[in-house]
């Protein structure tokens, strides 16, 4: 059995499924962990879901947590419109994956999908979030600070409030070298962001997934069909 963590696919089915079939071989023993942000930004927020939805029912083992973009769709379809989703072609490259002209018209089997989807999830050796956590919280207040497990982008890691374990996120996209770095060093805070979706970014552009017992890193460049939002600046 092989434990994977990867994160932020932003609607990359493409880069997502050779990772999963051709790079990591996934198998029905192996256990693989989603940290979050499966839609907006790419070309295939439908497709994503529609993957992630059908890898349990072909018998594998797939635990996924929730992001920001994600609880944004969320939002968006229950008809916050108060609160901000994405920019405008953002918006419309979502809508149109899923083939509807507004966030409410979104199959309500998507929606009940994301709206179950955890938080945090805990390994007997690893806490897995989306973002990170509010570590000067205490430990108890910290682990239902929903806003910044999905959103922080900044924290003072401190391990005694997670039971020693080490903590692996995303949501903050890191350059492919500094993340490799953190493996090799086997850091206690790892993010596995390396910006999949941002494929005109050289020092980005890659989902990469960790194996955690032997703590060896999988890179996939991303190999999607032309869409515009490609740069982060």
């Amino acid at each position: 059995m092989a434990r994977y963590v990867t994160t932020d696919l932003h609607g990359c089915l493409h880069s997502f499924r050779h990772l999963v079939e051709e790079k990591l071989k996934l198998r029905p023993q192996d256990q693989l962990y989603v940290l979050g942000d499966y839609v907006n930004k790419g070309p295939d927020s439908c497709g994503v879901l529609d993957y992630l939805m059908q890898l349990p029912e072909r018998g594998y083992q797939v635990v996924c947590l929730r992001g920001n973009h994600d609880q944004e769709l969320l939002d968006a379809a229950h008809g916050h419109q108060h609160l901000l989703w994405a920019s405008a072609h953002d918006r419309q490259l979502t809508l149109d994956s899923f083939g509807v002209a507004a966030a409410a018209a979104i199959p309500e089997s998507y929606l009940r999908w994301l709206n179950n989807l955890p938080y945090q999830y805990e390994l007997p050796d690893f806490v897995l979030v989306h973002a990170g956590f509010n570590f000067r919280l205490p430990p108890a207040e910290m682990r239902q600070d929903w806003h910044t497990m999905l959103n922080t982008k900044q924290f003072v890691f401190d391990a005694s409030r997670l039971g020693g374990k080490r903590l692996l996120h995303g949501h903050v996209p890191n350059p492919t070298a500094s993340v490799q770095q953190q493996v090799k060093h086997q850091s206690q805070a790892i993010g596995l962001d390396t910006g999949c979706v941002y494929r005109h970014n050289e020092e980005l552009r890659h989902l990469a997934a960790l194996e955690l017992d032997a703590f060896h890193l999988t890179l996939q460049p991303n190999i999607e069909p032309e869409y515009s939002i490609t740069h982060r600046g």
